[in-house]
């Protein structure tokens, strides 16, 4: 049967849809975990998400991906998203990352532990234990998956605890039926994409491709206004000076700025790193009184745009997995998922 760990993975499940003749009748279905409780699975499938309650589930099985990316391809990936989100503080363990920003997301507060640390991996865990002590922090270590699976394993021996799973999900440029309309100003105002990335509420929206946004202007700047400012620590509950560093100390980045009637209503970010291949999302917030207009959509077209024009040939992001709506929404975007990452804790 299926575990946590399967979540983000292809699979198969055989499924009981009717009884005929004293027997039960069977469909299979194919698609990608993205939810997995005591009552149901969630695939998101070629046709779109399929909700199974578990007590109709026969069978279920992990099978292999269509590709399995490589440790290499992992491991660049993961320095270009530590590219596109870099802490202030930072340390070297052999390979291994060490990252501080006064609290502010996990991301930018976690060792990653990708190479040889140079030394036994029970002594590297002593000494990223040692590190975050004198940071005045809990040790937090990512862990992407499949590729750090023995220091899983260490954590585990030791009593670390988890947060829920990642996952880092990519996409080629231009996003399926990206249709955008760009002004002389290189802003656009309509185009695929969807709200959130990483993890807010979903906005709910008629698919990829929408009409553009009545009244709505977009502008992209490569420093964050006030406004902007605003909505980010309202998402993510303050903003220390840490935060602005992570934000802007990026040598590409671009700020969406989605106004209507002169208001910021929505906002996004967009980076490009990993040698200019790989435009990152992430922030993508519409303010609540300006959802269900297709503005997130807008905000994500005019990013991949720039992306784009910067040279990036791919689109990544990270998203919780138990966040069901977003993973399916990206789905019809073409995104799929590269691999997944456990956030490690520290016991106390």
């Amino acid at each position: 049967m299926l575990r946590q760990q399967d979540v983000g993975h292809r699979i198969v499940v055989r499924r009981i849809v009717g009884i005929r003749e004293g027997r039960p009748l069977f469909s299979d279905a194919l698609g990608e975990l993205v939810e997995l409780s005591e009552t149901h699975l969630t695939l998101a499938t070629a046709q779109g998400q399929l909700r199974v309650p578990v007590a109709q589930v026969h069978r279920a099985k992990r099978v292999p991906p269509t590709r399995r990316p490589t440790a290499a391809a992992v491991v660049a990936l993961e320095r270009a998203a530590d590219e596109a989100w870099p802490a202030p503080t930072r340390g070297r363990l052999g390979d291994w990352l060490l990252r501080s920003a006064d609290g502010w997301t996990g991301r930018a507060n976690s060792a990653l532990p990708i190479g040889d640390p140079d030394r036994p991996l029970p002594a590297a865990v002593d000494a990223v234990e040692r590190w975050y002590a004198e940071q005045g922090q809990p040790a937090l270590i990512n862990t992407p998956l499949p590729l750090a699976a023995p220091v899983g394993a260490e954590l585990d021996s030791r009593g670390w605890g988890s947060r829920p799973p990642t996952l880092v999900q990519t996409a080629p440029l231009p996003l399926p039926a990206q249709d955008t309309a760009v002004a002389r100003n290189g802003s656009a105002v309509a185009g695929a994409g969807v709200e959130p990335v990483t993890g807010a509420d979903v906005e709910p929206t008629s698919g990829a491709g929408a009409e553009p946004v009545p009244g709505a202007d977009m502008e992209l700047v490569a420093a964050p206004s006030a406004a902007w400012l605003a909505i980010a620590a309202g998402r993510k509950g303050g903003l220390p000076d840490a935060a602005r560093h992570v934000l802007t100390a990026v040598d590409q980045v671009r700020f969406a700025h989605a106004y209507a009637d002169g208001t910021l209503v929505a906002i996004g970010r967009g980076t490009v790193t990993g040698q200019g291949r790989w435009l990152g999302l992430s922030l993508v917030e519409v303010l609540p009184e300006a959802r269900r207009q297709g503005l997130a959509r807008a905000v994500i077209a005019a990013l991949a745009d720039w992306g784009r024009s910067a040279g990036a040939t791919h689109a990544f992001l990270q998203v919780e997995q138990r966040n069901t709506a977003a993973v399916a929404l990206y789905q019809r975007l073409g995104f799929t998922t590269h691999h997944t990452y456990l956030t490690r804790v520290a016991p106390h």
